[in-house]
């Protein structure tokens, strides 16, 4: 007998039930591609942001996302994406406050099988970029592996740390999206709203691109090894 079924009923999880063109569009999904060593100005990156109905890792989830691209040192304003999955809980209505997306819109959004499958096809091998990135990461993960069976093993790259780690003197002065917008005095279109989010956060990589590059970090790799060397510092117990 399996491990799996041995588990009493209410430890297994069901694999996600996908049409055969679902699975196929899985199949086909390219393999995310290694840190490269080309400029950064080459590398096509994908910046994300979503909504949530809460910041609890393990009881919330997805409810919307946005993301556009940054490609050849400008952001391709013709390559967004936006996508609010279909939630008919009324139990987001104390959440509405924070991310703007009521009962009635959540009901009429896309199936959530296909909204993270457009998803993933809109990322394609590219690296991902999002401000507190574990957060996005992690949400994101759960809903691809609950609704998919799919488990993401795409790059990526918090900007709340490459920030602080190009421009020190901020350190402890400058910590969420707001202070970064801000300090560049940066125009936001609506804040929490996955999309507008996703827009300022690649604003912010912009600029944050071109003082790596003048700090002789231009390639996507060095740009990696010098955030792991930066967070191992700040890590590391002060004597």
């Amino acid at each position: 007998m399996s491990l799996l079924a041995r588990l009493p009923s209410w430890l297994r999880r069901a694999a996600p039930l996908l049409s055969a063109e679902q699975q196929a569009r899985l199949l086909a999904l390219p393999a995310p591609a290694a840190p490269s060593d080309q400029s950064l100005r080459r590398q096509r990156w994908v910046v994300v942001d979503t909504e949530t109905t809460g910041l609890n890792l393990s009881r919330d989830c997805l409810l919307s996302i946005g993301a556009v691209v940054i490609e050849d040192g400008a952001i391709d304003l013709g390559a967004g994406f936006e996508r609010t999955l279909q939630y008919s809980s009324n139990k987001t209505a104390p959440s509405v406050l924070i991310h703007g997306l009521s009962p009635s819109a959540l009901a009429a959004g896309s199936e959530p099988k296909e909204a993270l499958l457009e998803f993933l096809e809109f990322v394609g091998d590219s690296p991902l970029l999002a401000f507190h990135a574990w957060f996005d990461q992690h949400m994101l993960g759960k809903a691809l592996k609950e609704n998919l069976g799919y488990k993401s093993a795409h790059r990526w790259l918090d900007v709340a740390d490459i920030a602080p780690m190009l421009f020190p003197d901020q350190v402890g002065r400058l910590a969420g999206l707001d202070n970064w917008v801000e300090h560049f005095a940066l125009h936001v279109e609506e804040r929490h709203h996955a999309s507008a989010d996703a827009l300022v956060t690649a604003e912010l990589c912009m600029i944050l691109f071109s003082h790596a590059r003048r700090q002789s970090i231009d390639s996507p790799v060095l740009l990696e090894d010098r955030l792991n060397q930066w967070r191992r510092h700040q890590q590391a117990p002060s004597v």
